[in-house]
């Protein structure tokens, strides 16, 4: 197979794929959205495009935006290998402004956050009309108030620059699709799946399977304890007439606390006090939101998550305590739920079984790499424990989290985050024990296999999860899931609404290719779009 030719592509460096060259040769010539799964080369196709704007505006700059510092320090590294160009320019917020100002000299490439370019241009320091082309990694996020709309925008309103905007997956509801497209400006519509005629010739696959862990005696009575607790402070809610009668979700929850700040937020306005009845609200809301919270991690996550995450709810003498707080604390099954943690011995299932499919895969291919995804930070670093308590050299695992500090729990900064990267192609790490942040835009194309700790209910971040394998060569993709609690029905919504994403993405794809505009959403679709399918 050959190699593209294109007098700004250093030779022998991208692959030439024929739906590479179709879509980059659309997304020259009007704004484009470009669906396409993770591993297909959406790198590829925006260095292609840069390519061709540095050839036909070579007095002009190009912006590429990627959503995490990693991301910038990764995407700069590619331009600077694959393409005959100015030593790109990285800007992330560790950059003070007045030094990304001076940064700034056309013709360049220029990779940043969003938030950087977000806040220069709110401050008047960001040369815009500089740029002939905006290209959006991971362009799903382009809604709300996060800081691709402020780009989009002033791109819009100003220079209107040519914009390629990428996403492995843009949402699972029409109204989501139509606010990034409305956001970046998008003309038109390139959207690619694994079957794909075009693609198939470059598929090398992923197979997915459940494996159900049955839940202990022990840990089924924890969860009973805390659903009874949860139960409690959802019937205050039923007395007050703030919940119908059914079960109350984490969403219906969040719901009812929103609206009850909304009540207080406009009593504060008008000077009135509150009365009784709605402070009790709060309260009863907000501790089964605790409940809630402990109950997910006995159900999918592990004991020594649940003793931690109670550890840190436990009252502090000289601290506040808040009343929320205080109702959990002081509930009697929550406290009968700490009895018993004092005498259990044993972890959640789910973490040998996670250690043992590890372990098994790299048994089975000494070469191979693994990433271990989790919701929670404590998981990880239980997960990296077991790992490292094997004593194999052949399982080199390493903690993969965010940049944020909470509390005694550090995250990891920029430049330890690319080090376990290298580290990780290099095979100085093997196995990747992960929080959402490795979800999204990764270059590690030799990953054989994932393992999803827990399923979750985002068809964004589950297609982001899953595209980590398959790259370079046939891969797996295991979820575990924990019999008999939420993780089943979480485990089943992922595939249903990834399948409705699909059907709805053909249908604006049908649309766009017809030359009819997207239709517009109806305002409960638009809501059901941002409580429901936001990543």
């Amino acid at each position: 197979m050959g190699t593209v030719e294109h007098p700004r592509v250093r030779p022998g460096v991208l692959e030439d794929r024929l739906y590479q060259q179709a879509i980059a040769d659309a997304a020259v010539d009007r704004n484009t959205l470009v669906v396409l799964p993770t591993g297909l080369g959406k790198t590829a196709i925006a260095l292609r495009v840069i390519a061709e704007f540095l050839r036909r505006e070579p007095t002009r700059s190009v912006l590429f935006l990627a959503p995490t510092r990693p991301l910038v320090v990764q995407h700069a590294r590619s331009v600077a290998a694959s393409l005959f160009a100015p030593e790109p320019i990285a800007l992330t917020g560790a950059i003070p402004p007045e030094r990304r100002a001076e940064l700034l000299r056309p013709p360049q490439v220029v990779v940043a956050t969003p938030q950087v370019v977000a806040n220069d241009l709110a401050a008047g320091g960001f040369p815009l009309a500089t740029f002939s082309l905006l290209v959006f990694d991971e362009a799903h996020r382009a809604v709300g108030d996060y800081p691709y709309v402020a780009i989009g925008r002033a791109n819009r309103d100003g220079p209107r620059a040519r914009v390629l905007a990428m996403t492995a997956s843009p949402g699972g509801s029409l109204a989501r699709i139509q606010e990034v497209w409305t956001n970046l400006g998008i003309e038109r519509f390139e959207y690619r799946t694994e079957r794909s005629a075009d693609v198939l010739p470059y598929i090398h696959g992923v197979g997915i399977e459940t494996v159900e862990v049955p839940l202990p005696p022990e840990v089924q009575r924890l969860a009973i304890l805390m659903r009874t607790a949860v139960q409690r402070q959802v019937d205050v809610l039923r007395r007050l007439d703030l919940l119908p009668a059914g079960e109350a979700s984490r969403r219906v929850l969040l719901e009812v606390g929103a609206r009850l700040h909304r009540r207080i937020d406009a009593e504060r306005r008008d000077g009135s006090a509150s009365a009784g009845g709605l402070w009790a609200a709060v309260t009863a809301q907000a501790a089964a939101m605790k409940g809630l919270h402990a109950l997910e991690l006995i159900e999918s996550q592990g004991v020594d998550s649940l003793r931690e995450y109670l550890a840190r709810q436990a009252p502090v003498v000289g601290h506040r305590v808040t009343p929320a707080q205080r109702a959990f604390w002081n509930d009697p099954d929550v406290e009968e739920v700490r009895r018993e943690l004092e005498r259990i011995t044993l972890e959640h299932p789910k973490v040998a079984r996670a250690v043992r499919i590890v372990r098994d895969e790299l048994a089975r291919r000494a070469e191979a790499r693994v990433i271990v995804f989790s919701q929670y930070r404590d998981t990880v670093d239980r997960l990296v424990e077991e790992l490292e308590k094997l004593g194999d050299p052949s399982v080199r695992p390493a903690r993969f989290v965010g940049q944020a500090n909470r509390g005694v729990d550090t995250g990891l900064s920029q430049k330890e985050q690319v080090g376990i990267l290298d580290a990780f192609r290099a095979g100085g790490v093997n196995v990747l024990v992960a929080t959402s942040v490795a979800e999204e835009g990764l270059d590690i194309p030799a990953t054989d296999l994932v393992v999803f700790y827990e399923p979750i209910p985002d068809v964004i971040r589950t297609i982001q999860r899953r595209g980590r394998t398959g790259r370079a060569r046939t891969g797996r993709a295991i979820v575990l899931v924990a019999q008999g609690t939420r993780d089943v029905g979480l485990h089943r919504s992922a595939f249903a609404r990834e399948r409705r994403m699909h059907d709805m993405l053909e249908r604006v794809e049908q649309a766009a290719r017809g030359g009819a505009p997207l239709p517009a959403p109806r305002p409960r679709q638009v809501q059901r779009a941002l409580s429901e399918f936001s990543a």
